[in-house]
């Protein structure tokens, strides 16, 4: 089976003052392990990898595959120049992953041929599996169906993770189709887009890689199942429950609203996310602590 199914959580890398907060990035990869998700996927963009040294997330890499118990762990490698991507798939190879995640990051808009060759050339040294990662609004790149079908022909390329669908059943399932269509069969496809995942795994993707599933793990994996099992209704309502979180991630970003879920929960401290980034203002934490009470996830 391609490990790139299922749920995929990407979990916080916790900054404070002094630095990466080990033992809390540590107890959330535990918590995700108890959780019995899929996939492990640190360093990420929920990860903040951008804002790490080289150093920084070879040691996160370390830490994550110790800490997930023979879990699959996908780990990030995104980076400005070719060279800084190289070494990375270096140190998450030599850290033990079992494979990488890749987003094509610029300051220079890129061109599609750019594009393929930093997939060309990554793929060219990777001895593991490799995921696309397409990610419009962070990289200001946005990937044609065409270029999908050139990169996913790489070697080691095992999976694309897709910006959304389109909302409806029958019009995601048609836009998956059609990359189904570009793809090679042994190539999975993976939602990224949190509040359209329902949608999306009901379509057919074959995986859903989850910012929230890094925080709430237990709901994730029930969005996940329930879709996976064809059961319409019932991942729908177990999506719907999330709403609140939905439309916050709408508002402020899905990173800095996993940074306050997960001090709510008191699986981090304060504060957590690398400068420049800020937490969440004061009265949108009380919208979402008044979720987090109602759903019954503290005290």
């Amino acid at each position: 089976m391609n490990l790139f199914g299922g749920l995929g959580a990407f979990p916080l890398t916790p900054v404070g003052p002094a630095g990466i907060d080990e033992d809390a990035f540590v107890g959330l990869v535990r918590r995700l392990v108890a959780g019995d998700v899929d996939m492990v996927c640190p360093l990420g963009s929920t990860g903040g990898y951008p804002y790490l040294t080289r150093a920084e997330r070879a040691r996160v890499a370390r830490l994550a595959v110790d800490a997930a118990d023979g879990i699959p762990v996908v780990i990030g490698i995104g980076a400005l120049a070719t060279r800084e991507v190289l070494e990375l798939s270096a140190d998450a190879q030599a850290a033990g992953a079992s494979a990488v995640l890749l987003a094509p990051v610029s300051y220079q808009p890129l061109t599609e041929d750019e594009v393929f060759g930093l997939y060309e050339d990554v793929t060219a040294e990777l001895s593991v599996p490799l995921c696309v990662y397409d990610n419009p609004r962070t990289t200001q790149f946005t990937f044609t169906d065409e270029l999908y079908g050139r990169v996913s022909r790489l070697p080691q390329v095992g999976s694309i993770k897709i910006p959304g669908v389109p909302d409806g059943t029958d019009a995601a399932a048609a836009r998956v189709q059609r990359l189904r269509a570009v793809v090679p069969e042994h190539v999975t496809i993976g939602i990224s887009c949190n509040p359209m995942a329902a949608t999306g795994l009901l379509a057919g993707c074959d995986a859903w890689y989850s910012v929230v599933g890094g925080v709430l793990p237990e709901q994730a994996l029930a969005i996940t199942r329930a879709a996976r099992a064809g059961d319409r209704n019932g991942a729908l309502a177990l999506s719907g429950a999330l709403e609140t979180v939905w439309e916050l991630m709408r508002r402020h970003g899905s990173m800095r609203v996993a940074s306050a879920l997960a001090e709510e929960l008191g699986l981090v401290g304060t504060p957590n996310l690398p400068r420049p980034l800020r937490a969440l203002d004061a009265d949108v934490r009380v919208e979402l602590r008044d979720w987090v009470r109602s759903a019954g996830l503290v005290g």
